[in-house]
């Protein structure tokens, strides 16, 4: 039986329930790394995520890799975050990234995550490609199956759903100089890809990514970028992408929260002007 959170609660109806709509709000964050702070295994950073996206009335959430900081977490812990997660009042998609990858001992296979009936685990739940038909969203990703390096971005398919998202947990080659990095994500694949918005996951800072072809972004994890990315899809690209201040830890009234958001401009696209 799932138990309910009255941490997080609706302030705004998903398009499922308003019905379909021309563009969705998708909520995007990363990196945040539950377990790493001298083995506190704090669920603050995850609460704070779930409370932002809901407030502002986002119809789903992507968490773009390294969610856990590593594989070996108490059991207690993975059920908690289990519950969290399945208590969303909107659909929530999780790609394994480096730090929590898909080995046999991974997060995921031993903790639940995907258990709830609106939680997507690529790797667990489904393969590369995860369809939420009720509003009309797809989502295509690799998720890092051990701890080797692979290519995160290769081989995106083409359009299989009106809003269409990559996501994947890499590293931008920006430079030349970074060409000896692990999963590597260059410019050239970005734009080849076939998406409304590419969620990216891998780096602390938020910023976009690329050339601008396909509108690609970091999130920055919830504990050094303090944001999370939200992003319009339109089924032909993103009509905004605007960072917005996370939700303060812990438990608080949605209403006195809303009042204190701090919104950020939208994100420049290198090359936009």
């Amino acid at each position: 039986m799932r138990v309910q959170n009255s941490d997080v609660e609706s302030t705004a109806g998903s398009s499922e329930q308003q019905g379909h709509s021309s563009e969705l709000l998708l909520a995007h964050s990363s990196d945040l790394h539950i377990g790493n702070h001298s083995g506190i295994e704090d669920l603050g950073s995850l609460r704070s995520v779930i409370q932002t996206s809901v407030a502002e009335g986002a119809d789903a959430l992507v968490l773009a890799g390294d969610i856990f900081d590593h594989n070996r977490l108490r059991l207690e812990v993975l059920d908690a975050a289990a519950r969290l997660l399945g208590d969303a009042p909107i659909p929530v998609v999780v790609l394994p990234g480096n730090h929590d990858c898909l080995v046999p001992s991974s997060v995921y296979r031993r903790g639940g995550i995907g258990d709830p009936d609106n939680v997507y685990v690529f790797g667990v739940t489904d393969d590369d490609r995860i369809e939420i038909p009720e509003l009309g969203l797809g989502f295509w990703g690799k998720p890092h199956v051990d701890y080797g390096s692979m290519s995160p971005l290769r081989d995106a398919p083409v359009r299989f759903a009106e809003h269409q998202v990559a996501v994947a947990h890499g590293h931008w080659l920006e430079h030349g100089r970074d060409e000896h990095r692990s999963w590597l994500i260059t410019s050239e694949e970005m734009a080849a890809v076939d998406a409304d918005y590419i969620a990216l996951g891998h780096w602390d800072r938020a910023t976009p990514a690329g050339d601008g072809s396909t509108p690609a972004y970091y999130s920055g994890s919830p504990d050094l970028a303090g944001t999370l990315n939200l992003a319009g899809l339109n089924g032909s690209g993103a009509d905004h992408v605007r960072r917005v201040k996370l939700l303060p830890w812990g438990k608080r009234e949605a209403a006195d929260l809303a009042r204190e958001r701090e919104q950020f401009s939208s994100f420049q696209v290198p090359g936009s002007g």
